[in-house]
């Protein structure tokens, strides 16, 4: 008896699901970073802050904290976009190759917001960095 195996996303249903991964690296990387520095700032100050130029942001005010990140999500988006663009136009082995390093790059960028979540926490409820 053979194993059942589920079926296989076309190549255009990859690429959706590889923006929905992109959607929740964004939003741990901005969103979720920006919310728990903002916690962390509140709490201990903009010298908690170790990133020069985020200490920077912060000290601009709502609307340049606003107008940056925006700015970040529609560089990343359109950066995002034309890789996507590049992996839909490759077939055979470039196409699987490209799918498998974007798949690890996804997973690394998502990973890479996961530490960031778990150090600001712990600079808001330790008082220290994890780094």
């Amino acid at each position: 008896m053979t194993g059942h195996h589920p079926p296989r996303d076309s190549p255009e249903q990859s690429w959706e699901r590889y923006w929905d991964w992109f959607a929740v690296a964004l939003f741990l990387l901005l969103t979720v970073d920006l919310l728990t520095t903002m916690g962390a700032a509140l709490i201990y100050g903009l010298e908690a802050e170790t990133n020069p130029i985020m200490r920077w942001i912060l000290s601009q005010g709502a609307a340049t904290i606003i107008a940056t990140h925006l700015a970040v999500l529609l560089l990343a988006a359109g950066g995002f976009g034309m890789l996507v663009r590049y992996g839909e136009g490759l077939t055979g082995r470039a196409a699987d190759r490209f799918r498998l390093s974007f798949k690890l790059w996804l997973g690394l960028l998502i990973a890479a917001g996961l530490v960031v979540y778990a150090n600001n926490l712990a600079v808001i409820v330790l008082g220290d960095s994890l780094m």
